[in-house]
């Protein structure tokens, strides 16, 4: 796949038109919801937003944990309620060090009592030591990982690329298990280039859609902070998000997960509102990822992730 140009940013947003490539004109084949095989890859979310991430990807069998900003005992609850035994974590790999994708990752370690590892940067580890009241003893549990690099955990191949955010590193996945791709895509203020080269190769897409222009601007937030949310180092628009999964996205794009939704200045039906729009205006279909009968044909599904919940076991 020949590698996109850098996007222009302006106003938060993302301008297509300068892009090299053209949007895709070929529309996908209709699919159904797959049953699940043996060993497929599954998918939960334990809560996405300011107040605290942490999602489970990989089997029934052994996954990892992607940040680690919910109380252990809330993500080791919903596991074990979907069949899923402690022992199946076998890492957990972080995007960057801001507290809400940080804040339980000792403490999850010992929670598991047995030796995981902990997958970041030199520069995330230094940072999430340096910004938090975290034990240094989480550095036994750390193994490096570099940029682009693939490095392979509980059966699956991960590789790192970097995001446009202002922690002290930053990353988004992409994550491949047998033929499908799980791509995790969040905390960005805008979609640089070799994102959007590992975005566009989803099958499984979690992209934020932090805020709704509109909303931000007249909303409570100081100049300065709605400043640093639109910037180029802040948080994804709705629209932005909306137009990217729409015209860069490849038609093998099967599920849209939306994450990290502000509380103050965006709501979940705005967001989903937004991509479906986007979404439809191609000529694909739009289901609401619950499973429901009349969802079943649609070309791609859509879900916003909770802030505070947890969701489902997705079985992708």
């Amino acid at each position: 796949m020949p590698k996109p140009s850098t996007p222009r940013h302006a106003g938060g947003f993302i301008h297509f038109e300068d892009l090299d490539e053209p949007a895709p004109q070929r529309q996908p084949a209709r699919k159904s919801l797959p049953e699940q095989p043996a060993g497929g890859m599954v998918f939960i979310s334990f809560g996405s937003g300011s107040s605290g991430n942490c999602a489970y990807i990989g089997t029934q069998e052994q996954g990892v944990l992607i940040d680690a900003g919910i109380d252990p005992d809330i993500v080791l609850n919903h596991l074990g309620r979907n069949g899923i035994a402690p022992r199946a974590v076998k890492a957990v790999v972080l995007t960057h060090d801001h507290q809400d994708h940080v804040r339980y990752v000792y403490r999850l370690i010992r929670t598991l009592d047995r030796r995981i590892a902990v997958y970041c940067t030199m520069r995330v580890m230094k940072g999430l030591l340096r910004r938090h009241n975290i034990s240094s003893r989480v550095k036994d549990y750390k193994v490096d990982i570099w940029h682009e690099t693939p490095f392979h955990v509980a059966g699956m191949e991960f590789t790192a690329f970097e995001t446009s955010h202002d922690g002290s590193d930053n990353m988004g996945f992409s994550i491949t298990l047998a033929d499908k791709t799980f791509v995790v895509a969040t905390d960005m203020g805008v979609i640089t280039d070799r994102a959007a080269f590992y975005m566009a190769q989803a099958d499984y897409l979690m992209i934020e859609s932090n805020y709704d222009s509109e909303m931000l601007a007249g909303g409570r937030y100081p100049e300065y902070l709605k400043n640093r949310v639109s910037g180029p180092r802040g948080h994804l628009d709705n629209v932005v998000a909306a137009d990217f999964v729409a015209h860069r996205c490849g038609g093998n794009l099967q599920w849209v997960f939306l994450c990290h939704l502000s509380q103050d200045n965006n709501t979940p039906e705005i967001a989903l509102k937004a991509m479906r729009t986007a979404i439809e205006r191609t000529g694909r279909t739009v289901g609401s990822g619950n499973n429901d009968v009349d969802d079943r044909d649609r070309d791609i599904q859509v879900y916003a992730l909770p802030r505070y919940d947890a969701t489902p076991l997705f079985v992708l």
